[in-house]
């Protein structure tokens, strides 16, 4: 009995001492929210706002196993490296595809973030794919601990780009939200703090990129890197006709002769070449209508269906979906901050709960 009162003190006491340093720890550290993306990682430090933004990339050294860039200078060499450096992106089609090297990714940006602060521990949220697996979440989690985090809690990407949105979340009402990252789509509809119907694919802004260098690989025998398919999609991409078609030329290497040449390509030759991808959006978001409730569908209708993610950019792109669906569409006003700004909001909320 002696043992067991001991125990329940000691649980006690140790419970008090947990609570001063997550007091103390939150003092030196301000609570985090992060979009873990596919191609970009976005940090939100609360009280100070979004003080990151990077590249999901890390180079690796393989003669010293060590770390040469992070982020931004990362992807600078991608493409560019010698034989025995390589420009890694960890994480694939939204989730963790090198534990360690997704770890050490995101120490760096918690570090810089904190403005290289060694003690920084704070308590982190961060956005992920809503259709990953338990296990795949648990990776996410033990990944942010093992960066620093004190604390590590996750948040469906729908319900982070919604919140982020200004989505009135919380209410009876039915809101779709169309998250189009870089590895991965999802169409959810919420109501009252709930994900209500929920369809997601790994097909999303990589595709396009790899869309438009077989196109081009198909059709002039040149071979592109994915920074150069990147910036034809941002320049000439479009989902929809535009009002005035634009061309640019394109260099690369000829898998003919080996030598750099140059080709000219125009924005309806890219529109038919990302078709597909694109096309896999669209009836995404018609099988999530489909598998929703008619007061929830009746409600979408009524106020439309919102773009999030880098993928809303893509011109005309909300045009197309409108036109599939007789549906209002909208690009949020900053699309590729909405999940940030959601795990953001999540902090805040999880704090008032707290007091």
């Amino acid at each position: 009995m002696l043992d067991y009162v001991n125990d329940g003190l000691i649980s006690k006491a140790y419970r008090k001492i947990s609570r001063t340093m997550r007091h103390w720890l939150s003092r030196l550290s301000c609570d985090m929210g992060i979009d873990l993306g596919t191609a970009n990682t976005l940090v939100h430090v609360r009280g100070q706002g979004i003080t990151l933004r990077e590249p999901s990339v890390v180079a690796i050294d393989h003669q010293t196993n060590s770390v040469c860039a992070v982020g931004e200078e990362a992807k600078r060499m991608v493409g560019r490296t010698p034989a025995r450096i390589s420009a890694i992106r960890p994480l694939r089609d939204g989730v963790i595809a090198d534990f360690e090297i997704t770890e050490t990714m995101l120490r760096y940006f918690i570090r810089k973030a904190h403005s290289g602060r060694w003690f920084a521990h704070p308590h982190i949220v961060v956005g992920v794919p809503a259709g990953i697996t338990e296990v795949e979440r648990r990776a996410v989690e033990d990944a942010a601990r093992q960066a620093g985090a004190w604390e590590a809690e996750i948040i469906d990407e729908p319900m982070a780009a919604a919140i982020g949105a200004g989505l009135p979340v919380a209410e009876p009402v039915g809101n779709m939200i169309v998250d189009i990252g870089g590895g991965t789509t999802e169409v959810s509809v919420i109501s009252l703090g709930g994900i209500c119907s929920q369809r997601s694919m790994r097909t999303a802004g990589e595709e396009i990129d790899d869309a438009i260098s077989n196109y081009i690989r198909r059709e002039f025998n040149l071979f592109i890197g994915e920074a150069t398919a990147e910036q034809i999609k941002v320049r000439l991409g479009s989902a929809f006709p535009r009002k005035e078609e634009e061309s640019m030329q394109v260099r690369g290497k000829n898998l003919v002769s080996g030598l750099p040449t140059s080709v000219t390509i125009n924005s309806g030759a890219i529109r038919e070449a990302i078709s597909e991808p694109i096309s896999g959006v669209v009836d995404l978001v018609k099988e999530t209508l489909d598998a929703t409730a008619p007061e929830l569908a009746a409600d979408v209708m009524n106020r439309g269906i919102v773009l999030a993610g880098g993928g809303a950019l893509l011109q005309g792109l909300d045009q197309l979906i409108s036109a599939e669906t007789d549906i209002p569409v909208y690009v949020a006003e900053d699309p590729l901050t909405c999940v940030v700004l959601g795990t953001a909001g999540y902090l805040d909320i999880l704090h008032n709960q707290r007091g």
